[in-house]
């Protein structure tokens, strides 16, 4: 009963203090790790512990495979080998660059147990970049970048870190043995997304109850991720493959009813799950401090440097890189800077070992410090500054009249083919509803094209307010007669029913 009060007392912070970032304009990751932090000094504030295998295993699965559901298949194929110089090549520049100043810094500890460090810190948050990138405006394929980074460079740290915690305990590592561990951590992680989509396909296909549909795609990246892992291939590359592939084909794999139903529980899923995360993130530094038993000048130098190498290696690894694919170099310069890390980061430090080959002992408890502190520093300061930063170096945006062209265009390919099908079919209908098709089907063609107008109110903003004043309307008088009497609970909840999906239909007409 203890736990359940936790649980639900922490899903209402995360709740109060989303609704307050949304209302002082901050990301919510931003303010609930800072409000973790403050939290974790309140005297008696229930503190869970942060279970590694919980979190990779739990929480990390489902996010990424909705991150890969909504990931465009086309901008990632066309920006893959951007994507793969940060996702492959910037981890393991970053896991070397930190090994060695630890190693440094650290006398006596190995260079394998700081090299397994380098490999937690250096993945980015599958969240909190995409998230801010979206939210300035961002270029679009920046957004891409980011996104497709975040969705693999934690499987290539994971690999990373499974060798160099291998060689920390006395396994010998040769470069034929990484090769092969490599190969079977992303060709298996590949072969069982590849299956999963193959399989979990054909069950939506079948399926045509939406709440089966949302149980298939609930257990999904479950499932994925377990059989990744119990034949020792990557789970997070699994889950990536399988959310892209299906996510790809999701309008044809199940009705229109389980892929409205499947979003809305999707989002509300994602919603607490980040929440949750990023709370328990900040919550962490009691315990992590009282851990601590080096002396704190030392931490705090060796705090510095190690997050000082972990910002300028991602500088010193996408500035050269993107000059040589002739990237514009502010985009490469926020790119740079949208470098926050998060839960992977701290899960992966917790799951290094007590000790080292022949029980010999070192500072674990100042490593997870500072992987804790790699995120705070990177997530509240980077993440802050990241609008101040792009005002700063003006990246190239996106043409919003390009992009609205674009899809007048398309809408007017969409509806004359919804007219040519109408008028093929008009004979087998009345002639009442073969007009009030081809009206609605004008209306959605003229939609599109009034985005590119004039700031006053269009026909179809018109015909949103009217509209939802008269569904307003027709609800009262449906609660009125549920209560009077004469209808039933279950008349109103149809008739609510069919209004709610209209009205829904009015928002989404809107964006």
């Amino acid at each position: 009963m203890e736990q359940l009060f936790v649980i639900v007392g922490l899903v209402a912070v995360v709740i109060a203090v989303s609704a307050l970032a949304r209302k002082i304009g901050l990301l919510s990751p931003i303010l609930l790790v800072v409000c973790g932090l403050a939290l974790a000094f309140v005297p008696g504030f229930p503190v869970p512990a942060l279970d590694p295998e919980v979190i990779l295993i739990g929480v990390l699965p489902p996010l990424l495979y909705v991150a890969a559901v909504e990931t465009s298949v086309p901008a990632f194929r066309y920006n893959l080998r951007s994507i793969l110089l940060l996702a492959v090549g910037l981890v393991i520049f970053t896991a070397a660059a930190v090994g060695f100043v630890v190693h440094a810094l650290v006398p006596g500890v190995p260079l394998a147990i700081c090299m397994a460090l380098g490999a937690a810190v250096a993945p980015t948050d599958a969240v909190a970049a995409t998230a801010i990138a979206r939210r300035i405006g961002l270029p679009s394929q920046t957004v891409t970048l980011l996104e497709g980074e975040s969705l693999v460079n934690d499987a290539t740290a994971l690999v990373i870190f499974r060798v160099a915690i291998a060689a920390t305990l006395g396994h010998a590592v040769s470069a034929a043995e990484i090769g092969v561990e490599v190969l079977l951590a992303a060709g298996g992680g590949i072969l069982v997304g590849v299956l999963g989509a193959v399989v979990f396909g054909l069950l939506h296909r079948r399926t045509t109850d939406p709440l089966l549909d949302n149980t298939l795609s609930l257990i999904t990246p479950f499932a994925v991720m377990l059989v990744a892992e119990w034949i020792e291939a990557s789970g997070f590359v699994a889950v990536v493959v399988t959310g892209l592939a299906l996510g790809h084909r999701w309008p044809t794999l199940m009705s229109a009813a389980s892929r409205l139903q499947m979003g809305a529980f999707w989002k509300m899923v994602r919603f607490l799950l980040e929440g949750l995360v990023f709370l328990l993130l900040g919550l962490q530094l009691r315990s992590v401090i009282s851990d601590l038993n080096t002396p704190w000048l030392e931490v705090v130098a060796i705090t510095a440097a190690v997050l000082g190498t972990v910002v300028l290696t991602r500088f010193g690894w996408v500035l050269p890189s993107f000059y040589l694919t002739k990237t514009p170099m502010s985009v490469a310069a926020v790119t740079s800077w949208a470098g926050m890390r998060g839960v992977i980061t701290l899960a992966t430090a917790l799951a290094l070992p007590l000790t080292l080959q022949g029980g010999v002992e070192y500072p674990r408890e100042l490593f997870i410090w500072l992987a804790f502190a790699v995120i705070v520093g990177t997530l509240v300061g980077q993440g802050l500054t990241m609008p101040a930063f792009a005002r700063w170096v003006k990246p190239p945006m996106d043409d919003p009249t390009k992009e609205v062209l674009a899809e007048a265009a398309v809408q007017h390919q969409a509806s004359a083919a919804a007219r040519a099908k109408l008028d093929e079919l008009a004979e087998t209908a009345p002639a009442d509803v073969v007009e009030r098709l081809r009206s609605l089907t004008q209306y959605r063609a003229n939609k599109a094209w009034e985005r590119l107008g004039s700031h006053r109110e269009t026909p179809t903003q018109a015909y949103v307010r009217l509209r939802q004043e008269m569904l307003d309307a027709e609800r009262e008088v449906f609660r009125a007669a549920r209560d009077e009497g004469r209808i039933t609970e279950a008349v109103l909840v149809r008739a609510q029913r069919d209004m709610d999906l209209e009205e829904s239909l009015l928002e989404r007409s809107e964006e």
